[in-house]
């Protein structure tokens, strides 16, 4: 068996170790495809979270291969997602034994932690191992509270911003405005549902919002009337500029990570009464993300396609240009 691990800072492998032993209350998913996460590049560069070697991998979607004499409700065969759920174990590809950029998973405890769900029909797998970051860019719009007629700004369309956008369109949230430096990323947000893109290098980023979303007052000058703003770029200064140059009332969701701490000035957030809120992984129903999937085709955010033992290649797509959606690391198609 192979697996990609991270072994230090910016030391990771594709290793070959034994193939997985499980118990009766555990089951072997065999892998058709798992996207590499930004957070993936961020364990490399700080030599992973729990100690080394740490396996990677938590957007994957396969077929079941063995399950356990205790396991009940799945059986080899069945197409599923597998959700990464913090078990018993720690949570798969974020600090536990097992991460999913691997042609053989070993799940435990499926009787006690749910991380299998069925891929619905006619979904391909590979489209299936979006659920996960779907359900990260959905809690980010389930933690905004974005009501119809409000408008939204989306800053960062990597996958996690693009399938924001698409959760928002599939909301009937039409007016949503996405911020990125990326032509690809800008023309796929388009697509997904955003009515506007704004490149920062091209346009002032605020005259932009206020001349598609109009203005609102505010004691020192008018701001531009944006409701909503995700934050999904990992760009310290997005955080600052939104309560900068936010309406009074503003609300500000963070999904992205931000390892470091950031100047904020609380007398921006005093003043317009402005609401931050954090979010981190899946709507309370996990199934939402994948209920989405299957009424949607957003296979389109995938827009590389590479095997296990090109990794390395995806990784310099991430850490290069960024002019990518999701990239996919992909194990053929079974089932």
């Amino acid at each position: 068996m192979q697996q990609i691990r991270v072994h230090g800072p910016d030391d990771w492998r594709l290793d070959d170790l034994p193939d997985p032993t499980p118990g009766p209350r555990d089951a072997l998913v065999r892998i058709a495809a798992c996207g590499i996460c930004g957070s993936d590049v961020s364990y490399i560069h700080i030599g992973g979270l729990t100690g080394s070697p740490m396996a990677l991998g938590h957007e994957m979607a396969g077929v079941v291969e063995w399950v356990g004499a205790e396991v009940t409700g799945t059986a080899p065969g069945d197409r599923v997602i597998v959700r990464p759920a913090d078990g018993g174990d720690g949570p798969m590809g974020s600090g536990g034994p097992e991460g999913g950029l691997t042609p053989l998973l070993l799940v435990r405890d499926v009787p006690g932690v749910r991380r299998l769900y069925p891929v619905p029909d006619g979904l391909p797998l590979t489209t299936a191992a979006l659920a996960e970051p779907l359900a990260v860019g959905m809690q980010a719009v389930n933690q905004a509270e974005v009501r119809p007629g409000e408008r939204v700004a989306v800053f960062g369309c990597g996958p996690i911003g693009l399938l924001a956008i698409a959760t928002l369109a599939d909301r009937g949230i039409d007016d949503v405005v996405a911020v990125d430096y990326s032509p690809t990323r800008l023309d796929l947000a388009g697509r997904l549902g955003a009515r506007h893109t704004i490149d920062p290098a091209r346009v002032d980023v605020w005259e932009e919002l206020a001349r598609v979303h109009g203005t609102a007052p505010f004691m020192f000058g008018p701001t531009a009337a944006t409701d909503v703003f995700i934050e999904a770029s990992g760009a310290d200064r997005v955080i600052g500029d939104v309560l900068r140059h936010g309406r009074v009332d503003g609300r500000l969701v963070v999904v992205a990570v931000h390892y470091q701490p950031i100047a904020t000035s609380f007398l921006d957030v005093m003043m317009k009464q402005f609401t931050i809120r954090g979010s981190m992984e899946y709507p309370p129903r996990f199934e939402d993300a994948i209920e989405l999937l299957a009424r949607r085709d957003l296979s389109e955010v995938i827009t590389h396609r590479l095997p296990l033992e090109s990794f390395g290649d995806g990784l310099g797509v991430l850490e290069g240009s960024k002019d990518c959606g999701k990239v996919m690391i992909t194990m053929g198609e079974p089932g």
